[in-house]
């Protein structure tokens, strides 16, 4: 059995699943530079929602199917948002690279005066703000790096979190594990799904699609939950991503997961936004929510307010650090999921460390959170309820580095991904943002192939209301 195989029976020991639907992960020389098994976890994420998708359609009356994921298709998708032209330059977003993300010498890891590393992440220009008084110094690279050598690492990084901003120490796996997170987080399978309500049984609506008739909230940003509701939307999902004209984004991370979405303004600040989204909330099936802890409770958008409002709905509830234990109110993004749980140790080796060459922890964690809403979904269908799913990007990097850390032999089998591998990965679109080719849905089912039947909008473009 590959590390593939193993990892998505894994997944699939949590579902109690009754269909016959059953999945191939082609295999292929690792296409990421890592002793991680970065490539095998991703396929297995993606091929145990698609066996969800195959088997809700089964309960529709459909057919089992046959599910098949490339590797090497799975791992381009790691990148996703690197792998997106536009036909017409002008009407592009920034690319990552020129995102207001990087535009300060605060960023990326740092040694500090105890001879270890903390990565600094600038994040949106409030937490940038936030990072840069902490450390009371110009924002050049000479001037942080001589501050960040007058601090001790952990000391540095609980100032950064008291802060409201964003950093992490670099640690090695069995530090993590030793610590009151990591012991949390190990109690805790790596998708976790909770019934926190009654509801009566609702059976999946007709369609051609396996989510036909679901309508999905997405109520989050970045990779990580817009992965979720795009990964809903490719099994036929109606899907629409509400923000807010005042909430900082990323354009080139929109245009990657804001395929098959409606997006709409709502301001919840104001109670006519909040009363907008309950009528939303009272005609949805899953909340999908990214925001820090408590922070949508505050405003009556907590799960259990969710289950009374909606019975049987599915909340889904994604962050870094975990949702219990003393960091799960902590602002995280993707590096510092990896720096915290060990992965950019091992990965730089005798040296300092270094991320993955890839959004492993978003990109995964926004799989895993699809295939824990479809078995919530399914559960539903058979049993009513309304359920809790939660993931996080640190319980996804200790997923990862359960499957094993291989030796050198893996970075020697490595065989980067090829252009002509990209072009037979990707499709064209015809987008708000014009002509696109980006990635395709990388997976295939033979009775109801994913596609999204929505392009990708900038945000706000829709009202926000469902339509008939």
């Amino acid at each position: 059995m590959t590390t593939a195989d193993m990892a998505l029976t894994s997944l699939l020991s949590v579902a109690a699943r009754q269909s016959t639907s059953c999945a191939d992960i082609v295999p292929g020389p690792p296409a990421l530079r890592t002793r991680f098994a970065a490539d095998e976890a991703a396929s297995a994420a993606i091929a145990a929602g698609a066996l969800l998708a195959a088997d809700i359609w089964c309960l529709k009356g459909g057919r089992p199917q046959h599910v098949s994921v490339n590797q090497r298709e799975a791992a381009a998708g790691l990148n996703g948002f690197l792998h997106q032209t536009f036909a017409d330059p002008s009407r592009a977003p920034e690319r990552l690279g020129q995102a207001a993300l990087a535009r300060t010498a605060a960023n990326g890891f740092k040694p500090t005066g105890d001879g270890r590393y903390i990565y600094l992440h600038p994040s949106f220009p409030r937490s940038t703000t936030a990072l840069l008084g902490v450390l009371g110094c110009a924002d050049t690279q000479e001037a942080v790096n001589a501050t960040c050598l007058r601090w001790q690492a952990r000391d540095l990084e609980d100032a950064v979190a008291a802060a409201g901003a964003c950093a992490a120490m670099a640690r090695p796996p069995e530090e993590w594990d030793d610590s009151e997170q990591g012991r949390i987080l190990a109690t805790r399978p790596v998708v976790e799904i909770v019934k926190i309500g009654d509801s009566r049984p609702e059976l999946p609506a007709k369609g051609d699609m396996p989510l036909s008739g679901i309508r999905v909230l997405d109520l989050t940003r970045v990779l990580a939950g817009p992965t979720c509701a795009r990964t809903l939307a490719q099994y036929g999902a109606e899907a629409m991503v509400i923000s807010s004209p005042d909430l900082p984004s990323v354009p080139f991370f929109v245009t990657d997961t804001g395929h098959g979405k409606l997006a709409s303004f709502v301001n919840l600040a104001t109670e006519q936004g909040r009363a907008t989204l309950r009528e939303l909330v009272s005609k949805s099936d899953v909340f999908s929510q990214g925001y820090r802890q408590g922070a949508l409770s505050r405003h009556g958008f907590g799960p259990l307010a969710l289950a009374e409002m909606r019975p049987g709905i599915v909340c889904t509830e994604i962050n870094c650090y975990g949702h219990e234990g003393p960091w799960r109110g902590r602002p995280g993004w993707e590096q510092l999921g990896q720096t915290v749980t060990g992965l950019a140790v091992v990965q730089g080796g005798d040296g300092a460390p270094e991320l993955l060459p890839g959004a492993v922890t978003d990109y995964t964690t926004g799989f895993l959170a699809a295939f824990g809403t479809m078995v919530a979904l399914y559960r539903r269908a058979l049993y009513g309820g309304s359920y809790l799913v939660r993931v996080s990007l640190s319980q996804t990097g200790m997923w990862l580095r359960s499957l094993g850390i291989a030796n050198e032999s893996r970075l020697a089998e490595v065989m980067p991904l090829r252009a002509e591998e990209i072009a037979g990965f990707s499709i064209e679109s015809d987008t708000g943002f014009g002509p696109m080719r980006h990635l395709r849905p990388p997976v295939t089912l033979d009775e109801t192939p994913a596609r999204w039947k929505r392009p990708v909008v900038p945000l706000g473009t829709h009202a926000p209301s469902w339509p008939d």
